[in-house]
């Protein structure tokens, strides 16, 4: 792999390489790039990394500290600018959330090269650009912007925030997830399992509790587990001891290897407000085991296909998400012929499939 005869460079920046789906992707891509050839780096505003990658890491984490004073910012921009200029990488993909105009005026202008491609990976479109119109289009009007599903790019070029938006999904490696689904034994059966953050109400485990007790399966001591951590999982605690559930719903914290609570689980529930392009499903779906999800903004739709590989649910409707519960535990026959379907509609998703379409946007030949 080269360009102009030399290696081809690659920069992966993300705020970590560690618990979210945007880190997650990150990483697997970097892989992927480097077993193809590719001089692969990352830059990491946060000094936190669990996740599996591959090459060279740059981690500005370890300049923070809990001086955020001006001068101690301007210093880590120009050791930044110094790191780009030193390396002179033929691409740059940028995964981090990007919600400061003046910090992104000044990397979009002076620190990140021409060819950088700025992802988006949620609904929530402020987590990138600012909500004046005009502002964004000086950040990113003319820049190369990728969205992770069609309705994001979509409301993206509707918006005119660009002048032009690809899309490319999140990639899976099934062959690593097969794997890693094996690698250890799960101490609970019988259970239904939810993934995500609790650092805001995005994912709304409280209501998603909620419905799980007004189901059958408390009854029918199938629990729920959560996997994930953050300031709100002392309220969803709280919650559950009110609701005399403190037995049934298990709180497992952030999971470095959540598939085998994958494959062990009857299924997957998927609550959230919005998303971008869910890990969660693809990550269920290439377990073996089918999701339960609301048809939100964006990405469930492009994923599931109601009743064949999973329950897509009227957006927000929380009295059908219990019904969805119901039914996917209820009726066997359905469930046998939904489960059946799981990982053969995720292969597209698959990343030799998904890196190939990288390879062309960024003109790797």
């Amino acid at each position: 792999m080269s360009k102009n005869n030399k290696k081809y460079k690659i920069l992966l920046v993300g705020d970590s390489l560690a618990n979210g789906g945007a880190e997650r992707v990150q990483a697997l891509l970097s892989k992927y790039f480097h077993d193809f050839g590719i001089d692969v780096h990352h830059v990491i505003f946060l000094d936190w990394i669990t996740y599996d990658y591959e090459g060279k890491v740059f981690n500005l984490g370890k300049f923070s500290s809990s001086n955020v004073s001006v001068f101690r910012k301007i210093k880590l921009f120009f050791i930044l600018k110094n790191y780009l200029q030193s390396n002179q990488f033929d691409a740059v993909i940028d995964f981090r959330m990007r919600e400061t105009f003046f910090k992104e005026f000044l990397l979009s202008r002076f620190v990140f090269p021409k060819d950088t491609f700025y992802t988006v990976h949620s609904g929530i479109l402020n987590y990138y650009f600012p909500k004046n119109i005009w502002l964004s289009k000086i950040l990113y009007g003319s820049k190369n912007v990728v969205a992770v599903s069609k309705a994001i790019q979509k409301e993206i070029l509707e918006k005119e925030l660009v002048k032009r938006c690809d899309q490319i999904y999140n990639p899976i490696d099934l062959k690593e997830i097969n794997s890693l689904r094996k690698e250890y034994q799960v101490n609970h059966s019988n259970y239904i399992l939810a993934v995500g953050r609790m650092n805001d109400s995005v994912k709304q485990f409280d209501k998603l509790i909620l419905s799980y007790s007004k189901s059958v399966l408390p009854k029918e001591n199938i629990k729920l587990i959560l996997l994930g951590d953050g300031n709100n999982r002392k309220d969803y605690e709280n919650l559950t001891q009110r609701l005399n559930l403190s037995d049934k719903v298990i709180f497992t914290g952030f999971v470095d290897n959540p598939f085998p609570f994958y494959e062990k689980a009857l299924f997957t529930v998927l609550s959230s407000s919005n998303e971008g392009f869910p890990n969660v499903i693809l990550e269920s779906l290439a377990s073996n085991t089918p999701i339960i999800s609301f048809d939100c903004f964006s990405g469930p739709n492009e994923i599931i296909e109601n009743k064949v590989n999973g329950f897509l649910v009227e957006n927000q409707n929380f009295e059908k998400l219990t019904e969805a519960m119901n039914e996917m535990f209820k009726n066997y026959d359905e469930y046998i012929s939904i489960k059946n379907n799981t990982i053969s509609k995720v292969y597209k998703f698959d990343v030799e499939i998904i890196s190939k379409e990288w390879f062309k946007l960024l003109k790797i030949d």
